[in-house]
């Protein structure tokens, strides 16, 4: 089942990353601010780099300082590496971590392409699964992660790599779906749920018993009440509707524009919200724990 669920993860976030989607599209953008990003913040990075596949904004509570080197877990299109490079300053780094070449390509373009001209130098992204890190032992500040942990298929193999990889001291800070109480069954075995970012969540209190046996302190999984519906807002607006990639053939959507008739991953989180009232079910959560000195 894990294999199936990597296939479907790498194939479902590669049309994502080959969409056209951005924060040139109003629906995105809002996403995106529902989570937590600032205007300002999304006005600072490339544009491509935000394709509404956030559920919070990691970089506002992981207090990173001048000089320290940041691991994103998931990166994508390098959303939160960005946002993380500029906080770091040039004698820090921002390093992305994305097992999906369609991703991956497109963060590397969006930092050679930077902001205003300027590419963006600080930062560099590596094709790896998060449970095995092309990372030396304790040579990380801080690990953020943003909707991703809830895929991997082996959780406490990731919470063993983020204390391996983190500096004693250093600090993990990640915003991910969590738990509220069990899945119905139908929703729980849904392999398309799951790359959705629901079916592979785990219940709140188990998020934070499997950090504590990874040897995290401070360990905080904290409910942010944010509304998950906030996704809908994709599909639902006619303006930013993912074109078609690929080549693949086009039927109309609800909103009115073309999209791919293999279904997009905006528009299956679009039924599930549409099937399930997924607030009583899951919750955006803000992670934060720090390794032992010792």
């Amino acid at each position: 089942m894990s294999q199936a669920i990597e296939q479907a993860v790498k194939s479902k976030y590669g049309a994502v990353a080959t969409s056209g989607l951005s924060s040139e599209h109003s629906g995105v953008r809002a996403v995106a601010e529902a989570f937590g990003y600032s205007p300002e913040e999304l006005a600072s990075i490339p544009s491509a780099a935000n394709m509404a596949l956030s559920c919070g904004n990691p970089t506002a509570t992981a207090n990173l300082r001048l000089g320290e080197v940041v691991v994103d877990l998931g990166c994508g299109g390098g959303l939160d590496v960005f946002l993380a490079a500029s906080k770091v300053g040039p004698s820090g780094k921002a390093i992305g971590i994305d097992m999906t070449t369609e991703m991956l390509e497109l963060a590397r373009q969006n930092a050679a392409r930077g902001k205003h001209g300027q590419p963006i130098t600080n930062v560099e992204f590596h094709q790896a699964t998060i449970d095995t890190l092309p990372l030396t032992d304790a040579s990380v500040d801080c690990v953020i992660s943003n909707c991703v942990i809830n895929l991997a298929p082996d959780k406490p193999a990731v919470f063993r790599e983020i204390a391996r990889v983190l500096k004693p001291g250093g600090r993990l800070a990640v915003s991910d779906i969590a738990l509220k109480q069990p899945l119905p069954v139908e929703l729980g075995q849904d392999l398309m749920a799951y790359v959705g970012c629901i079916a592979g969540a785990i219940p709140i209190e188990e998020y934070r018993r499997q950090l504590l046996v990874a040897g995290f302190d401070a360990v905080e999984v904290i409910d942010t009440g944010t509304d998950l519906n906030a996704y809908a807002q994709v599909e639902n607006q006619g303006a930013c509707c993912p074109p078609a990639a690929g080549g693949l053939p086009l039927m109309e959507s609800n909103c009115g524009s073309a999209t791919p008739a293999d279904e997009t991953l905006h528009a299956r989180l679009l039924d599930l919200l549409t099937r399930y009232n997924i607030n009583e079910y899951a919750a955006s959560v803000r992670v934060f724990a720090v390794k032992p000195q010792g």
